[in-house]
């Protein structure tokens, strides 16, 4: 008798095994995007909001296909109408927090529907004159709106009479100006979907009343959805945004720790998570050493830093830092928005090894594919960003790997981030070894390069000033304090010729000259126009000497400074009293402000002050049991792989 042939069992999250089923033309587009099956997300989100009629809310790990698991179902839902949509009628909206993922949102719907025979036929229309012209099939027509860009409201509204998008994909504040007009129109009878990616930032960068205009113009028989790397943090809003009663999807990884534990974990399995212990003085030759050694060559990476004057800055100093080979991107929040995105652009079509230089501007949002490495010179200021950072790479199942630099005195921030699900390891392949020559070395070309331009050093001490003002509003204050920080090794690890004049320093006994000798009047600018500039205030100032005034500026300068000695006690009275008062009302604006903080909002600000005390415990507890020394570092992800390389 012959063996009965077994029928496999189908692949849940094969393409055409989703309920209901997708267009032949759909199937070809996610081919051809690379998705050879729907993601955990897609596979879980398609049901409910394309085949069904379910508001959702989406959790998922960044990289995990969020912005396809809301455009096939909202393609699907417009496609399947019985009539196109009137003109002027709008059917769909996606509102995101910047314009650069705008922008990206709207290249993927391009991609997406240039498969779709009917919509595809009409794009060499959008570009003339003249009105598109009428269909008689439902098609997909998006008009990319965002703050900023290179358009007036003015032309947007052009572009709406004449197109007749019926896809609007905009920031919030680009979004109202358009549905302000009166052409513009969301009838319940037209309008199907409203999505809101990034939803809890969104929330946090203050788009509240913006979006409450937005839904004030919406009608409420409509399908919502929210879809973000951490819905969760923004829960509590959820009811100002108009859902009814929404189905919440939580795509999350597990892995296999040490002892057979299975951890929930918040980024893709594909990423490796680790930590460098490094004094300030090797983060850059150990950014050197990590790009060389890396095999193979990591193709495209980021660099974060903590502020737009630190990339500023360092622009100019890593191209000659770096290996050879790799090109050098910056992008930062203040850069003017045609410059952001051609370097965005720079970066996303490089052919050669690109590493990016960027803000947090860059940590979540963007969709980067295809980045290899992510390095954290310094951890953000808000550790909710941190994650954001390291999903940059790892993206859809590639393999990736992100490092955090941390000073000595930052150790804390290891079982700071354990106690939020956020474990990270050692790095240990490759492996990297720093000496203070390499250091020193370091250093010396940074400031050979500065020497040749006084408008450097200018940038230089801006830029560390600004970093310190970050540093020192970091959230986990207790990990990160401006006390503890090591100013001459600093002032090597950012090349300055000296340390800047400020507050934090008053107290600071070293050189602050970090032993540099340099001529101060004969150290010039590069600029010939600026220089001009220099040397006549510096003659000016010369004539002043001469002729007596400095003298007697130093003389006043001097009974000055006399007649506030002797009013020492009493002006020490009042900055004492002055001291009380602004104490008094710190608190009283934190009493406050905790009292306007709802239950979520409340019960997660009582969680990070017991997280930090009982990571001080644990601490206290560690160098106590170990004598001074330290415990071994947190147990490997995913059973302690090392890092094999990128796909």
């Amino acid at each position: 008798m012959a063996p009965e042939n077994k029928v496999g069992k189908k692949d849940p999250r094969a393409w055409d095994a989703l309920t209901p089923p997708l267009a032949e033309w759909i199937l070809d587009a996610v081919a051809s995007m690379g998705f050879a099956r729907a993601t955990p997300v897609q596979a879980s989100v398609w049901p409910l909001f394309g085949g069904g009629n379910k508001d959702v809310v989406v959790e998922a790990v960044t990289g995990s296909g969020k912005t396809l698991s809301f455009l096939l179902p909202l393609v699907h839902r417009i496609l399947r109408q019985d009539e196109p949509t009137k003109r002027h009628h709008v059917a769909a909206i996606i509102v995101a927090p910047t314009k650069e993922l705008a922008g990206q949102i709207h290249g993927a719907l391009a991609s997406l529907i240039a498969f779709h025979p009917e919509s595809s036929d009409l794009i060499p229309h959008l570009t003339g004159e003249e009105k598109r012209p009428e269909t008689t099939s439902p098609v997909i027509v998006p008009q990319l709106l965002s703050g900023g860009s290179t358009t007036t409201p003015a032309q947007d509204l052009s572009f709406f009479l004449r197109a007749s998008p019926n896809v609007l994909i905009s920031t919030p504040g680009r979004l109202v100006e358009l549905l302000s007009s009166p052409h513009v129109h969301c009838p319940q009878s037209s309008f199907e979907v409203l999505i809101l990616d990034e939803a809890d930032r969104l929330l946090d960068l203050g788009f509240k009343a913006d979006l409450q205009k937005i839904l004030s113009r919406l009608p409420k028989q409509r399908r919502t959805g929210l879809f973000s790397a951490s819905v969760s943090e923004a829960v509590g809003e959820i009811i100002r945004v108009g859902l009814r009663n929404p189905v919440k999807v939580a795509v999350k990884v597990k892995s296999l720790k040490t002892g057979g534990i299975i951890e929930e974990r918040r980024t893709p399995a594909s990423l490796q998570m680790s930590y460098l212990a490094t004094p300030a003085s090797h983060k850059w030759p150990s950014l050197v050493q990590l790009l060389d050694k890396l095999d193979p060559r990591p193709q495209k990476s980021i660099v974060f830093l903590s502020t737009c004057a630190a990339v500023d800055y360092f622009s100019h100093i890593l191209p000659s830092l770096l290996p050879e080979g790799f090109d050098l991107v910056s992008l930062h929040g203040k850069y003017d928005a045609k410059v952001r995105e051609k370097n965005f652009a720079k970066f996303l079509n490089a052919a050669q090894p690109s590493i990016l230089l960027t803000t947090d501007v860059a940590a979540r949002g963007l969709d980067f594919p295809q980045v290899d490495l992510v390095v954290q010179i310094d951890p953000p200021s808000d550790p909710k960003s941190f994650l954001h950072r390291c999903g940059r790479a790892g993206r859809a199942g590639r393999r990736g790997l992100s490092v955090v630099f941390l000073q000595p005195a930052e150790a804390d921030y290891i079982p700071f981030l354990e106690i939020r699900k956020t474990p990270i390891t050692p790095l240990e392949q490759p492996s990297i070894s720093i000496t203070d020559d390499n250091a020193q070395s370091i250093t010396v070309k940074i400031r050979d390069i500065i020497r040749k331009d006084r408008a450097l050093h200018d940038k230089a001490q801006r830029a560390f000033v600004s970093w310190v003002r970050s540093y020192s509003k970091h959230a986990a204050s207790s990990i990160f304090r401006v006390a503890d920080l090591d100013w001459t090794d600093l002032g090597q690890a950012w090349g300055l010729l000296r340390l800047p004049k400020m507050p934090e320093l008053k107290n600071f006994k070293g050189d602050k000259f970090l032993s540099v000798e340099l001529d101060w009047d004969t150290y010039a600018y590069a600029k010939k126009d600026r220089e001009k500039q220099r040397l006549v205030a510096l003659a000016e100032a010369r004539e002043a000497d001469k002729s007596g005034k400095a003298h007697e500026a130093r003389e006043e300068r001097d009974a000055k400074r006399k007649r506030n000695s002797e009013a020492w006690s009493g002006k020490h009275e009042k900055e004492e009293q002055r001291a009380t008062r602004r104490d008094r009302k710190r608190r009283k604006r934190e009493v406050e402000r905790k009292q306007g903080l709802n239950e979520e909002d409340r019960a997660k600000e009582m969680d990070l002050e017991r997280l930090l005390e009982e990571v001080r415990r644990k601490n206290r507890e560690k160098y106590d049991d170990a004598g001074g020394g330290q415990k071994e570092g947190a147990t490997a992800m995913g059973g302690g792989d090392e890092f094999e390389g990128f796909d």
